[in-house]
């Protein structure tokens, strides 16, 4: 689907050509500059910087890959790195640049860049790095002589996260940096289908125009259950049936420490149906994997996920709990702070309620595209689903 940078060794910075980028994307002899491509849930963006990595590497070129996500970066370096040392290295973080030498390679590939954070700083940056420490966002681009950027700005979920083409754009002008954008508009995802990604967007409020009545595609189809007793069994069906699947949820509930015999707390509670959310740490409890794995370990299925393991994930059948933080009334969806459990959003002062709305409708837009074929989708509200089950197949 990608193809390369740069060809041979000539100057690195390039323009794409196409949307696809399925054709050489080099401009010999230019200077060097950013090249920012941006497309919705599907569009290529992964499978493009995959592309970029392994053929620059292929080349010679001094290239790294980088996210903000420890699930998506440790499941390239289990599966792109297949036991090699030398490819994993390849897979870094975007807080891995604090200290780097400026134009210190000559690619970075900066893949899922709308999680791009205020600052690489935490708690466990050392006290002199920190004291140094930069926007992030200005650690990136001066990492490499050619700093690409693949992004979705409506994927933007946490406070904090700043990863947008206007802060990319500011960025680079202040250091006389050329950006040169590329919006991708192909849809690989959802079946190819580019409705279904408008029909996402128009529901929540994210596009204009209000919701749209959905009639499944040969492509692509969509399911309002009942109950989350019947979304599971639909898709305990399809995996049965040799399909992926996933559960995922809003973050609607508490996170617990797992019971002192190790188990997991059934935090998801709906009535009489219980789930764990997916495992929090890095190793794996019993036969639930480890939270980097829960999207691609067959284990992950009996765990609900969450925004944090799903984001830059697919799999064939996606069962979506819209959870009482963002329920149907009148025309649209209203979002209802005092109904999520997720602690990045507990502070008023650091996440105002027009911050909130914005944030958990990227949420549920992120966990209702990650479907390949078909999103069996079931809300708590009562109101909601009746709303669902209106727009949804009415005839």
């Amino acid at each position: 689907m990608a193809s390369v940078v740069t060809q041979q060794k000539r100057p690195l910075s390039c323009a794409v050509q196409s949307h696809e980028l399925t054709t050489s994307a080099a401009c010999h002899n230019a200077p060097a500059g950013v090249v920012v491509v941006t497309g919705g849930p599907g569009s290529g963006k992964s499978v493009i910087a995959l592309s970029l990595l392994g053929e620059l590497s292929r080349q010679g070129r001094t290239v790294l890959h980088a996210t903000g996500s420890r699930s998506f970066t440790q499941t390239l370096r289990k599966v792109a790195g297949k036991g090699s040392t030398r490819t994993q290295a390849l897979f870094k973080y975007f807080n891995s640049f604090m200290d780097a030498d400026r134009n210190g390679i000559e690619v970075l590939i900066s893949d899922e860049a709308h999680r791009i954070r205020e600052t690489s700083a935490n708690r466990y940056t050392p006290n002199k790095i920190r004291e140094r420490a930069r926007p992030q966002i200005e650690e990136l681009l001066d990492a490499a002589r050619v700093p690409v950027f693949l992004l979705d700005e409506h994927q933007v979920v946490r406070p904090g996260e700043l990863g947008t083409v206007a802060d990319i754009r500011a960025a680079a002008a202040l250091r006389g940096i050329n950006v040169r954008q590329v919006d991708l508009t192909a849809e690989y995802r959802a079946g190819g289908s580019a409705t279904y990604i408008t029909w996402v967007l128009r529901l929540l409020g994210l596009a204009p125009g209000g919701p749209l009545t959905w009639e499944d595609e040969p492509s692509y189809a969509i399911s309002i259950a009942e109950s989350p007793e019947e979304l599971e069994a639909t898709l305990r069906a399809d995996l049965k049936a040799g399909r992926t699947a996933r559960i995922t949820a809003g973050f609607c509930w508490p996170w617990s420490d797992p019971n002192p015999d190790g188990g997991l707390v059934h935090d998801v509670r709906i009535g009489n149906w219980t789930k764990p959310w997916n495992v929090k740490g890095n190793r794996a409890i019993g036969d639930a994997p480890p939270s980097a794995l829960w999207a691609t370990n067959p284990g992950g299925f009996e765990q609900v996920g969450c925004i944090y393991t799903a984001q830059g994930f697919e799999y064939a059948s996606n069962g979506v709990i819209l959870g009482p933080d963002l329920v149907w009334r009148g025309d649209g969806f209203v979002s209802r702070r005092s109904e999520n459990r997720d602690p990045d959003f507990r502070s008023a002062a650091r996440v105002s309620d027009e911050d909130f709305d914005r944030l958990v409708r990227n949420v549920y837009k992120v966990l209702l595209t990650r479907g390949m074929e078909r999103t069996v989708l079931y809300s708590t509200d009562v109101e909601t689903r009746a709303k669902l089950r209106e727009l949804v197949n009415p005839g």
